[in-house]
């Protein structure tokens, strides 16, 4: 190392100052004795990123809401439901209850991989709930027939949603290598590394946007699985339980994905403090 120079992010010696004989930057506060700073939370050495604590929090919501909804799940799932009908003969009913008949209802494979896709209008159930007759597969299916009668009804929050997708998706796959990448060749608060964080922003947004989504898909699926007679009001309780848990999966992915990128702001977005040292 070069004596009385940062090779943190920043790497020039001007901006920093002496402390017990180690040299420190303002930018990054890493240490150019003893320890390389690489700002992004790879610390070796003494340094530690405190931003870390972040990510940790985000890690923990989303196994704990994903420990909850299966074994939210696997509870009901033993639960038989009266009528007897399976998720596939509920979705059915539903959608032809609400005049829907240009939907088709598919099976496939994989563990509560359940969806409808509005491009193709197919309503695509998974081996758990396709043929079974609990009344958790018939909740699961019952939301996800609520997302085809919001893209019947014209329901906003879903069009905004599906407008977003495509952005959403260049924003999860390409948003942090484009921040690594302006980190490396431009340091903390280059442009190009601020581009890659409003590219992530796009997937953040998405997740947001999904949250009402989700909950008005649940709202409509309780209701129409007493309206349509499915459902007994006991069975309808076991329901809001199993979809409530599906919905802490939604808050959980929203507030990692906020966490996240309010790491990389507080990492890299500081682009006038940088021009100004």
């Amino acid at each position: 190392m070069q004596p009385g120079k940062c090779f943190g992010l920043c790497s020039r010696a001007k901006t920093g100052r002496r402390s017990g004989g180690i040299f420190r930057c303002r930018l990054c506060r890493g240490k150019a004795e003893g320890v390389i700073d690489m700002g992004y939370g790879y610390g070796y050495g003494f340094y530690m990123d405190w931003t870390y604590v972040l990510v940790l929090i985000g890690a923990v919501l989303c196994m704990a809401a994903s420990a909850k909804v299966n074994s939210t799940y696997s509870k009901y799932a033993r639960v038989r439901s009266m009528s007897g009908m399976t998720g596939a003969q509920a979705a059915q009913r539903i959608l032809n209850a609400n005049g829907i008949y240009d939907v088709r209802v598919e099976h496939i494979r994989g563990s509560l991989t359940d969806h409808y896709d509005p491009s193709s209008k197919v309503l695509r159930l998974s081996d758990a709930v396709y043929g079974s007759s609990s009344v958790a597969a018939i909740g699961v299916a019952a939301h996800e027939c609520g997302h085809a009668v919001q893209h019947q009804k014209g329901y906003a929050p879903l069009r905004i949603s599906a407008a977003l997708v495509p952005a959403a998706n260049i924003g999860s796959r390409i948003g942090l290598p484009i921040v690594i990448l302006g980190v490396i060749f431009g340091g903390a608060g280059s442009l190009l590394a601020q581009i890659g964080i409003w590219v992530f922003s796009a997937a953040v947004l998405f997740q947001i946007v999904t949250l009402p989504v989700e909950f008005n898909a649940s709202n409509r699926a309780m209701h129409m699985l007493t309206q349509y007679g499915i459902l007994g009001q006991q069975e309808v309780g076991h329901v809001r339980k199993v979809l409530g848990a599906a919905a802490l999966t939604y808050v959980a992915a929203a507030a990692s994905s906020i966490l996240q990128l309010l790491r990389l702001v507080i990492l890299f977005g500081n682009r006038g403090g940088r021009d100004r040292d």
